[in-house]
């Protein structure tokens, strides 16, 4: 935990956000990330995600079933979602959603919204549903040699 957190603070000083993210692996670092969203201008690059994408790469493998995360801070819905996605068991994590709101940084704005049905939510969603739409999963479901994740 202490090293997110020390991550969070070096990005603090390189004019990043404040997020840092340790993923390990029987008691080793695999990955370590800051917050580079501003840096890469990239709204995705959470230290959560580029952390995942790091320990993905360095392992060879999508499912990081083995390891766990530590984050300077409460995962947002997208990195949460990101973690659940990569299968990481286990999340520790310091200061909490509320801590982050109170420095400006509003992810309880996007839980709320996630709590609300889609006809409630700021951004309009519209399902579109061409011809093709049904033969995308037929072909999955018949391909041989897919990846299942």
């Amino acid at each position: 935990m202490q090293r997110a957190i020390e991550l969070a603070m070096e990005n603090i000083d390189k004019g990043g956000g404040p997020f840092g993210a340790v993923i390990v692996r029987n008691n080793e670092i695999v990955a370590e990330a800051s917050n580079k969203v501003t840096e890469d201008n990239d709204p995705t690059a959470h230290a959560e995600v580029v952390a995942i994408r790091k320990a993905a790469d360095k392992l060879k493998k999508f499912s990081l079933e083995d390891c766990e995360i530590y984050a300077s801070c409460e995962p947002c819905p997208m990195c949460l979602s990101a973690i659940y996605w990569a299968r990481i068991p286990v999340v520790f994590y310091a200061a909490d959603r509320h801590d982050a709101e109170e420095a400006g940084f509003d992810d309880s704005h996007i839980y709320n919204q996630l709590a609300k049905s889609e006809e409630e939510r700021e951004i309009r969603m519209t399902q579109l549903k061409p011809d093709l739409t049904p033969e995308v999963f037929k072909k999955w479901n018949e391909h041989e040699d897919k990846a299942r994740y």
